[in-house]
């Protein structure tokens, strides 16, 4: 339970079946403005409202570990790292499932929009080991796809996903709050949080700072015009606009807004090309690591395969063939798309909506 009203709503409608004992969770991580102790009394004042025991446990160290300093690290080498999938993978997903289990827990629970298939409404576990109950679990995408957080969660296993439950992921959002509000949830109108959770109210760049030098350097444009300076290349990512040249005059140019096309690590240099239908930001193929399948099935796909692809969150899919490359994955669009960064998740569906897995792009 984060606080929220999207695992709120999950809590609600596993109290009201009576198959399920419901315990609340908090997972306490790392937190820099301290908002995460309002979220911790939020969930805490839901769980007293569904009359279930409430705990909050202490990942703080393990969350700085894991995700933070993978997060910083990953800009230190001038890449786009997404801690949100990490935090899934490492944290929700990896040590909280794993000690929820330890302590008799048969499935956890999350307020993520998403659906799993199977469902797993067996009560009876004596049937768990049946192959019934352990053939393999589908992850598609939510009901509500302008909440869909499918794309998150592209690194889980089937290991894990047998003892996951996403009970919202047939809801649309306005019917998830429609629900808390009947019930008169406390967190029934709390405002969805937005960025990255762990900064609260602290800009990213101010964060970044704290971590790695400010040095300056040039911004050029794709023909090596010098369009400005920025304040160090580890602070931008491809696609990132005000860059603070848009006064700045081109002999050619329209004054239309600039992006980031380019990082130069070694020579502190970005690229930016000018409008945001300019080539240069386009990619047709992308090179994956760390590759995984919701499905272990795939692998016995033919060596090139058609899915549907997205390399941002809430980017509109497109279609693309994902194929072996040497010892890994190549991803090759059917058009070129915009604003690919290195170290962002490319994930990949079947045209069901079922998610197939995912990688990191390199």
């Amino acid at each position: 339970m984060s606080g929220g009203v999207d695992s709120s709503v999950a809590a609600l409608l596993l109290a009201k079946n009576a198959k399920y004992e419901v315990i609340g969770c908090f997972i306490k991580g790392y937190n820099i403005d301290g908002c995460q102790d309002t979220d911790a009394e939020d969930a805490r004042r839901v769980a007293e409202k569904l009359k279930i025991p409430f705990y909050v446990w202490d990942f703080e160290d393990e969350y700085k570990k894991k995700v933070v300093d993978y997060m910083i690290g990953g800009y230190r080498r001038g890449i786009t790292p997404n801690p949100d999938v990490m935090c899934n993978k490492e944290i929700k997903f990896g040590l909280f499932l794993k000690k929820a289990l330890e302590m008799g827990a048969d499935f956890v629970a999350t307020g993520h929009y998403v659906r799993r298939r199977p469902e797993f409404p067996i009560i009876n576990y004596q049937f768990l080991n049946t192959p019934e109950s352990i053939k393999n679990c589908k992850l598609k995408i939510a009901k509500d796809l302008g909440k869909d957080q499918s794309y998150f969660l592209w690194t889980l296993t089937q290991e894990q996903l047998r003892h996951c439950l996403f009970p919202i992921g047939d809801y649309l959002k306005r019917k998830a709050r429609e629900i808390a509000r009947k019930a008169d949830l406390p967190t029934a109108e709390k405002k969805d949080s937005q960025g990255i959770c762990f900064l609260g109210a602290v800009k990213f760049k101010d964060f970044l700072k704290q971590y790695l030098p400010v040095k300056k350097g040039d911004v050029l444009s794709i023909k090596g015009e010098k369009m400005g300076e920025h304040d160090g290349v580890w602070f931008y990512t491809i696609g990132q606009r005000h860059l603070k040249i848009s006064n700045l005059k081109s002999k050619i140019s329209n004054h239309r807004p600039y992006y980031v096309v380019e990082k130069n690590i070694k020579k502190n240099i970005l690229i930016v090309a000018e409008g945001e239908n300019n080539p240069a930001l386009r990619k047709k193929e992308v090179d994956l690591t760390d590759v995984n399948f919701i499905n272990p099935a795939i692998h016995n796909f033919k060596p090139t395969f058609p899915v549907f692809a997205r390399i941002r969150y809430r980017q509109p899919l497109v279609k693309a063939e994902l194929e072996k490359s040497g010892g890994g994955w190549k991803l090759i669009f059917s058009k070129p798309v915009k604003f690919v960064a290195t170290g962002q998740s490319a994930v990949f569906y079947a045209k069901n909506g079922e998610m197939l897995g995912g990688g990191v792009i390199i």
